[in-house]
């Protein structure tokens, strides 16, 4: 048996584990950075939610809080004889000379922007802010709900001149009787900057092209003497906004994911601005555009980075902190490892002397075999040569020829007997060749193994899909394929899968037709040196092996006119192969 030598140099701990370690180490500072990181941006995200909802919530609160402040503006007016008795009449002068100048209290210290007398049929009798605009029907939806309810309504609408106001209209009864309505508005872009004021946030109202008209919107603008883009934002259009001017980067197609309930962060003029979208809807109900909430995050942002670096940093720092004690105490473990290796190696030079002495005593032991083996053949040997000379000698005398053959045939007998015993225990006593279906084989040798292997190792077989049937000793395969797969146990580390292949495949030699059975493992591979003497009889490498395995294995496929190879494998590990020829 051939020793393994030792290496020259002993494994390098350090080079081995650092690289991992670090690699390990980055992963997770890089998965802490990362989750501060996503962390940071959840918390922004949710404090602008928070922050729309804020804004959802007051908007509500300031249309109610207006719409009530005007409702009592209307019952104070409704008190007023003067007001009553010309509206009656439908004394425009009369109306103007009495509400006019309230109106102008009201549109300076409340900024009202609208104030209406409409009479009972909806036909408009004074607007006090454009007093000579009259005589038209009024059918707006809180008016006509005013009308149906017989009580105040309120709401946003737009009006003619692509305005989005507040309005609320109350019916003025006198006893049972309607004498017309009264409409009170402010704009909304009061309301929007009030919420500026109040939330620190600026807004930008859009409003669905279906529900306007181009003319009407420039109208507007003209009337509050701003430009506009009508094409800007795609399918809106703005109403009213708090800021001086709309972020270039706010266009259509973010307007688009703003609608689909997606915030959006974009980039202007150095600022980082936070975008989301609430909706909006008028007096009849209907999803007339949208209330853009922009919040400008760029001292968020600036704290947000500078926060990220600095837990990078302290990873960073962390990190290198850890991976030099971890080097300076895997420097020791090397120089510890170095010792024991140099220890090992004065070791393993005394275990290769040692497997000299076990091999001699092998030699020892086959010698001893060898005699024994001899000296049961001896015994009875001896005596048939001795009893063949007697039988030579009185041959005269029937009878004791008769008794002396008996002897010398009981002797044979024994002879016999013993080695009968000897090739049984050989599993080569006889060869019967019979057609052998080959899965049945395989499965029952499979299953042998695995009563016997005591680590259970998978066992993975190839077969084709129609069954193959070969002329062959069925005893003496099925004891060649279990060595081999005993063989390939040994021979594998870990629990690695042993494969057993039957394929059909010609003889390299002459290509004659036949099949190939073959086990291949997953070990180390044979050594080339070894590779040479794998066959020879009582030539092993392990200590507990009587080196019969494959020389067993190789006299089964030359009984069958067969023969077995062997080879490494590119990717670690032996496949050793019995081949068949294929005959009727």
């Amino acid at each position: 048996m051939k020793s393994a030598s030792p290496s020259r140099k002993p494994r390098r701990v350090k080079a081995t584990f650092i690289g991992p370690f670090a690699i390990v180490l980055a992963f997770i500072l890089g998965a802490f950075a990362a989750t501060t990181y996503l962390l940071e941006v959840s918390i922004r995200d949710r404090d602008l939610a928070e922050r729309a909802a804020a804004v959802s919530k007051l908007f509500e609160q300031k249309l109610e809080r207006d719409a009530n402040l005007m409702q009592a503006v209307l019952r104070a007016m409704m008190t007023n004889r003067v007001v009553e008795t010309a509206f009656a009449a439908g004394d425009r002068r009369a109306l103007l000379a009495e509400a006019g100048p309230v109106f102008r209290s009201l549109s300076t210290d409340h900024r009202i922007t609208h104030f209406y007398f409409t009479g009972p049929d909806l036909v408009n009798i004074l607007r006090l802010h454009s007093p000579h605009e009259f005589g038209d029907v009024i059918p707006r939806s809180t008016m006509r709900q005013a009308r149906d309810k017989g009580e105040a309504a309120h709401g946003l609408e737009l009006g003619p001149l692509g305005t989005l106001t507040l309005r609320l209209v109350a019916p003025w009864k006198r006893g049972a009787d309607v004498l017309g309505y009264l409409e009170i508005g402010e704009e909304i872009e009061v309301l929007v900057e009030e919420i500026r004021d109040s939330l620190s946030v600026d807004l930008l109202v859009l409003v669905d092209k279906r529900f306007l008209s181009a003319q009407q919107w420039r109208q507007g603008l003209a009337r509050k003497n701003r430009t506009g883009d009508w094409e800007r934002f795609g399918a809106f259009a703005a109403m009213a906004q708090t800021l001086k001017e709309v972020p270039a980067a706010l266009t259509g197609q973010v307007v688009e994911d703003l609608r689909s309930g997606r915030a959006v962060e974009v980039e202007d003029q150095g600022r980082a601005l936070h975008l989301a979208m609430l909706p909006l809807d008028d007096a009849g109900g209907r999803r007339i555009g949208g209330l853009v909430v922009i919040r400008d995050i760029t001292a968020l942002e600036s704290t947000f980075l500078w926060s990220i670096i600095a837990v990078t940093v302290l990873c960073a720092v962390a990190g290198a902190s850890v991976l030099g004690l971890f080097y300076f105490s895997l420097d020791r473990v090397e120089r510890d490892y170095q010792r024991q290796h140099e220890l090992e190696h004065k070791l393993l030079r005394l275990n290769t002397e040692h497997q000299r002495m076990l091999q001699v005593e092998k030699l020892s032991a086959l010698g001893t075999m060898v005699g024994g083996i001899a000296h049961q053949l001896n015994n009875p040997l001896v005596g048939v040569v001795n009893m063949a000379q007697l039988a030579d000698r009185e041959a005269d005398d029937p009878v004791r020829t008769r008794e002396l053959l008996a002897d010398i045939r009981s002797a044979g007998e024994d002879c016999h007997a013993f080695l009968h015993r000897m090739l049984e225990f050989s599993k080569v006593a006889c060869f019967d060749s019979k057609p052998t279906p080959m899965g049945p084989l395989i499965d029952e040798t499979v299953l042998l193994f695995r009563q016997t292997e005591s680590r259970h190792l998978p066992v993975e077989i190839s077969m084709p899909e129609v069954p193959v049937v070969l002329c062959i000793d069925r005893i003496l395969v099925r004891h060649a394929l279990f060595n081999l797969l005993l063989n390939a146990a040994q021979a594998t580390v870990g629990n690695s899968a042993i494969l057993i292949s039957l394929e059909r495949e010609a003889e390299p030699g002459n290509g004659a037709p036949g099949w190939t059975l073959s086990v291949t493992d997953h070990g180390s591979g044979i050594a080339a040196d070894v590779m040479d003497r794998i066959f020879v009889p009582f030539f092993t490498t392990r200590s507990d092996g009587t080196g019969l395995g494959l020389p067993v294995v190789q006299h089964v496929a030359l009984l069958h006119d067969g023969h077995v190879t062997a080879a490494n494998q590119p990717g670690g590990g032996t496949r050793f192969a019995m081949w068949f020829p294929d005959v009727a």
